[in-house]
């Protein structure tokens, strides 16, 4: 139980649904549309979609989506792939002919095709209750309205003006500025979309005149796309891949998500006795931070398009987690992960619904970079994605960039069983840190008790780009027994992610919400 002289937030309780998002707008909303009798699926669209304006830096119809269902009275999960395709006229040799080594952010090349809205009208059509017009009908109002500008939301937003481009500051700048705390922002060019896709369905994003305002903005600046790549667009339901960390089984979307990254590291760090250590001392971040750095080598190696990632079965072994924890010196960094685990390999805006009738949705829904390529149309504003970024330029790799693939992605929603049935579903906002959220948050329910709040606001540490960024929540102590095993720690200039979460308590019939500290949102129930 949480010290109540000090800050912080309890769980949020509630018997007959609840809502967990990063802005408390779209939690209301969601739990509106439950009270009026729709089903968590219902919810999470109108959730997902007033998120577009409430933190268009992070979300919006030019982005793409994954989700994890959990029907009412039946304990199976079901997973949707809503991530877009790359066009098909993407060619890798051509970016290496350039001089470029990597992926562009800020060019079309780096643009695939959104597959978002497709999943949103797949997820209405064969889950929920309501329709498209009722679940969108609250995005179209409060996009015509506008929504205050948020506080973390405002920081996101004047960090990252730079990356707008063209008409995109029109569209997302006020006088050529980022908007300032309470400034109300409207986008009703978007809400002539969300109409449209409410009365006709997907054909209304992918074909015609809004699908041609997008490829017009992307040919203009030299892109590859075609009406055809946008009217092939296509979601995809898949088969959850799952890990057990010491008897709670974690639940992950497959590849081309890199869901199976955060399976690998819970279960290379179910080797160390972590519940043993201080919670939020050096020793664990440490681990932990050897444990990430070895799991996303193991990601960048073999996660790719489902079509031709490798090896997936390799990643999820115990075989393998074994390897990998051995390499791990409890009193030294490594400083080359690939290097080190060579013989060993051989050959995102987060919500969550949970529903009277135990109907639970994760979903995660994102542009990838703040503002995605800063690339918007422009007849209707919508800002375009940059999840070609996630391809690699290196030839024969399985995430080699190429036309009609998909690219790794780092938008991951949760979900953790015990006993064969739902827990809690829950997701980690935060691009690559992503994997290490969902181990570091798994491990403090599991390893410490930590009710779902508690998990939350917890501190946190990233190894990431040859750094091991140290949020503020630890003791400079901490930061420099970690500097003295050999990391470079900084401190971030923001926090590390977002999460929110909803446990389900079986025997008492109640819910419990939790939402991050780190972000504008809250968790509503009733």
């Amino acid at each position: 139980m949480r010290d109540f002289h000090l800050p912080g937030r309890s769980p949020v309780l509630a018997v007959n649904g609840i809502c967990a998002t990063s802005h408390p707008l779209a939690a209301r909303v969601a739990v509106r549309i439950l009270e009026d009798g729709g089903n968590a699926a219902d919810a999470a669209i109108a959730a997902a979609m007033t998120l577009n304006i409430c933190e268009p830096h992070m979300t919006g119809l030019g982005g793409d989506c994954f989700v994890l269902l959990k029907p009412p009275g039946d304990e199976r999960i079901v997973a949707l792939n809503g991530s877009g395709r790359a066009p098909a006229g993407l060619d890798a040799e051509k970016l290496r002919a350039e001089g470029l080594a990597e992926m562009p952010l800020n060019r079309p090349e780096a643009v695939t095709v959104p597959g978002a809205v497709d999943a949103i009208c797949k997820l209405a059509e064969d889950w929920g209750l309501l329709g498209l017009e009722a679940c969108l009908a609250p995005a179209i109002r409060h996009a015509e309205e506008g929504v205050p500008v948020a506080p973390r939301t405002a920081f996101d937003w004047q960090m990252h003006a730079g990356t707008l481009q063209g008409v995109a500051r029109d569209y997302y700048l006020a006088g050529g500025r980022a908007p300032h705390v309470g400034q109300v922002f409207r986008h009703p060019r978007q809400a002539e979309v969300l109409r449209r896709i409410a009365q006709d369905g997907r054909a209304a994003f992918y074909e015609g005149e809004v699908a041609q305002d997008m490829v017009d903005a992307l040919c203009a600046q030299g892109g590859a796309h075609s009406m055809e790549d946008f009217a092939a667009t296509a979601c995809d339901y898949t088969v959850p891949v799952s890990g057990d960390y010491r008897g709670t089984e974690l639940v992950e979307h497959p590849p081309n998500g890199q869901g199976a990254t955060a399976i690998l590291l819970a279960n290379i760090l179910a080797r160390f006795d972590i519940a043993g250590m201080e919670p939020f001392g050096a020793e664990r971040a440490h681990v932990e931070a050897e444990a990430t750095k070895l799991a996303y080598d193991a990601r960048n190696r073999f996660i790719a398009d489902p079509d031709h990632t490798t090896r997936l079965e390799h990643m999820l072994s115990p075989e393998t987690a074994d390897a990998l924890a051995a390499l791990i010196d409890p009193a030294r960094a490594m400083p080359d992960p690939r290097a080190a685990s060579a013989n060993v390999h051989r050959e995102t805006v987060y919500l969550t619904v949970v529903d009277k009738d135990r109907m639970a949705v994760s979903m995660i829904y994102s542009i990838y970079h703040a503002f995605g390529s800063g690339i918007a149309s422009p007849k209707f504003g919508i800002l375009l994605q940059n999840r070609g970024a996630g391809f690699t330029l290196e030839a024969g790799h399985p995430n080699e960039a190429a036309g009609g693939k998909r690219p790794m992605h780092t938008i991951i929603p949760g979900m953790l069983r015990r006993g064969g049935r739902l827990l809690m579903p829950f997701g980690v906002m935060g691009g690559a840190y992503q994997p290490c959220g969902h181990a570091r948050l798994v491990s403090n329910l599991v390893d410490f008790g930590l009710d779902p709040q508690e998990a939350i606001d917890a501190p946190r540490a990233f190894a990431d780009a040859g750094e091991l960024k140290v949020e503020r929540g630890y003791p400079e102590a901490v930061r420099r027994e970690l500097a003295g095993k050999g990391h470079k720690v900084v401190v971030p200039e923001g926090p590390l992610g977002g999460a929110q979460a909803i446990l389900i308590d079986h025997e008492n019939g109640v819910l419990l919400g939790a939402s991050d500290p780190r972000k504008d949102g809250a968790a509503i129930g009733y």
